[in-house]
């Protein structure tokens, strides 16, 4: 390059790299347009950021790289921790070759005394999204064992909140909000996938940033195993947020010759707030060609409705009725194979149970097609139970940290170790033949357990990496026979979800948890990252299976109607019977609905009380958005007050009405807002910074608003 300064620029974001001085790759600008730069107006922005020295410091001040280096004065976390045996712990990287790529910088460099090279890949996609990741290669020498490799990307000193997640089964990506104070917030994984209480994210913004309210930038690691995700802040103000893959002892060895791959760190920045972050994701995930595009199928799901017991008749009965509500795929949950009467038996005997199916399940599947549906099947490939027929005729097979110790069991689960060639080999062998046999469409592949003392069942060293990426290649090797097949990543709920896992599946399963006051929760944060179209959102019976709370038709509808739209719930039931018009009315609605749902921009209201939840989907063209009002709780005051309604064409006309009303209508003491019942014709700027009167509704409660641009039918 002619340059020592890179100006990047996409969808209203700057990324301006500093290449000077046979360096690794400064960020001196990650934000913000900064409109048309020459070079030497790149240079001189470059050069008033660059910092003096301070007393008691080091005699020079050196910006700290993408990839922070000791060796140049950050005493905070490196990005490449390793050593040959405790020496060559300290790089000190000199830049050999710098190359433009279509979309960014390939950046590498050399260490001569370590024998290492470093590749540095820095990427700013059309919708503004920033990437990085780093290679490096032993040149020669004994091993070298990595640690760590993490990219780090600087945030400015207005960034002084920090958000990150944590959570539970049935209660995933739990926000909490803390202070980015001098010193390292360390989230860390080891539970061989992000897990339950993964941080997902974490975001840094100015004080009280929200939705549609502040400067915010956010960090994401794309990896399904184990993950670390880091926000650093120096004693001289420098600030970092990143991560990388969590690497156990002996995980990554180098021998000369031998590269490793950190995960891709995303970041998304958002001038207005998480709102447009999150739309940047959106936007690059749905430009992708594996990107599912054609209309979302509405799916019934077996696994509430019948759990293990299996029963032809019943089943064949579910999918009439899933049928005649308007459903579009049929999936036969857990349940359908060998042994497999109870969750303590049979993962890893993946063979139709000649019990419960002498005659197999292709009349199932037949049937299902026949009703005009999809047919979609479970599995779960990568565990197994000791009580199987596989585990009995090798037990060399369950992964084990050695010692002759098996690890703890986790719901009568072990963990099948792919890193042995014959186990992988069976697994790929009987997923092949399952699909070949049944042609399913769908797969939802679930992953329940964590990966505890997780080792070779032949060496007992730590596999987790390689198990990763032997899901990876599982998952490839069927996308690849089977065209068109699609596959859903669920994890005992939400637990694996992550942007690596979302460029081989077509969608996740957010939380275990149906309950749709759990729920608004769950999908409002899961698509900061992951568009509505990809997260399984299912309505459940009136009474929630894993909580135990009722909740009306409407509300569960309402819930769900904003994500991949499933029932979970037994449709032959008399309580499902009863409301057999009302289901299908509700799902025709989605359907009608799906085109803006499933490809427009999410927006989110921020509400100075949370017990109401406000967010909708604004078509691409803003042409029309959908909005929902949810009461979680009793709010502080009587009535919300006006609702503001964003996203839309600030100079353009809308004529809003109520697409859903409240089931509870008018009531002792709540009276309904005059407008309620018609339509009105507001500006969308009207919209935005007035809103409109809703309902003092009850908690448990919501109601939907569509707006339509005056003139577009």
């Amino acid at each position: 390059m002619d340059t020592d300064v890179l100006h990047l620029r996409a969808s209203g974001v700057s990324v301006l790299l500093d290449l000077s001085d046979g360096r690794l790759p400064r960020i001196a600008h990650w934000g913000a347009d900064l409109g048309s730069l020459s070079d030497e107006a790149a240079a001189a922005l470059v050069s008033t950021g660059r910092g003096g020295f301070a007393f008691g410091g080091l005699d020079s001040a050196h910006a700290v790289s993408v990839l922070p280096e000791h060796s140049y004065g950050w005493l905070g976390t490196p990005g490449l921790e390793g050593s040959r045996a405790g020496r060559d712990h300290s790089t000190r990287f000199v830049v050999t070759d710098v190359a433009r790529t279509p979309d960014g910088v390939e950046v590498t460099a050399d260490d001569a005394d370590a024998a290492l090279r470093v590749r540095v890949d820095i990427e700013l996609l059309a919708s503004g999204l920033l990437r990085a990741r780093a290679t490096l290669t032993s040149l020669g020498g004994e091993p070298y064992e990595v640690s760590a490799l993490a990219p780090m990307l600087p945030v400015p000193p207005v960034a002084a909140e920090l958000l990150d997640f944590t959570g539970r089964w049935l209660r995933e990506r739990t926000p909490q909000r803390t202070p980015f104070t001098v010193g390292t917030r360390l989230r860390e994984s080891r539970a061989g996938k992000p897990g339950h209480d993964s941080a997902f994210l974490v975001a840094a913004g100015t004080p009280a940033f929200g939705f549609a309210r502040g400067e915010v930038w956010m960090a994401h690691v794309a990896w399904s195993g184990n993950v670390r995700t880091l926000a650093e802040r120096g004693r001289a103000g420098d600030s970092l947020i990143g991560g990388g893959e969590l690497l156990l002892p002996g995980e990554v060895r180098l021998a000369a010759g031998e590269s490793y791959a950190s995960p891709w760190v995303y970041g998304a920045y958002g001038a207005t707030g998480l709102d447009e972050a999150s739309a940047r994701v959106h936007r690059w995930l749905r430009a992708r060609p594996e990107h599912p595009h054609r209309p979302r199928p509405v799916t019934v799901n077996t696994w509430e409705a019948v759990y293990f017991d299996h029963d032809h008749a019943r089943l064949l009965a579910l999918a009439d009725a899933a049928a005649a509500v308007g459903a579009e795929r049929f999936v036969l949950d857990d349940g359908w194979f060998r042994h497999r009467r109870a969750d303590n038996a049979g993962l890893g005997d993946w063979h139709v149970d000649e019990g419960v199916y002498p005659d197999g399940l292709g009349f199932l599947a037949d049937h299902v097609r026949g009703l005009g549906l999809e047919f979609g099947l479970w599995v779960e490939p990568e565990m197994i139970n000791p009580d199987s027929d596989l585990a009995r005729a090798h037990p060399e097979w369950i992964a084990q940290a050695g010692h002759g110790r098996l690890p703890l069991e986790e719901r009568h689960q072990q963990v099948l170790d792919l890193t042995h060639a014959d186990a992988y080999a069976s697994i790929e062998e009987r997923l092949h033949a399952l699909v070949a046999e049944l042609r399913p469409a769908y797969l939802k592949w679930d992953h329940n357990r964590v990966l505890l003392e997780a080792g070779s069942s032949a060496t007992g060293r730590p596999i987790v990496r390689e198990q990763t990426l032997a899901f990876y290649r599982l998952i490839d090797g069927l996308r690849e026979a089977f065209p068109g097949l699609e596959i859903e990543s669920c994890s005992g709920g939400g637990a694996r979800i992550d942007l690596e896992v979302l460029g081989r599946t077509d969608r996740v399963w957010a939380s275990d948890c149906n309950d749709p006051l759990e729920r608004q929760s769950i999908q409002r944060w899961t698509q900061l990252l992951v568009p509505p179209e990809m997260i399984g959102a299912h309505v459940g019976p009136p009474a929630a299976h894993t909580t135990g709370r009722t909740a009306s038709l409407g509300f569960r509808f309402a819930t769900a109607l904003f994500g991949h739209l499933g029932l979970e719930w037994d449709v032959t039931a008399d309580d499902a019977v009863a409301a057999r018009d009302e289901i299908a009315a509700w799902v025709a609605l989605h359907k009608t609905l799906r085109p803006v749902l499933h490809g427009g921009t999410v927006v989110t209201t921020d509400l100075a009380d949370d017990a109401y939840a406000v967010h909708g989907v604004v078509a691409e063209d803003l042409s029309e958005a959908v909005y929902s009002i949810a009461a979680l709780r009793l709010p502080l005051t009587a009535e919300a007050g006006p609702v503001r309604l964003g996203g839309l064409d600030a100079d353009a006309s809308y004529e809003v009405g109520v697409l859903v009303p409240d089931a509870g209508g008018e009531a002792p003491g709540r009276a309904l807002p005059a407008w309620w019942g018609r339509t009105v014709t507001l500006t969308g700027r009207a919209l935005a910074v007035r809103g409109v009167q809703v309902p003092a509704l009850p908690p448990e409660d919501a109601v939907l608003l569509r707006a339509r641009r005056v003139g577009d039918r």
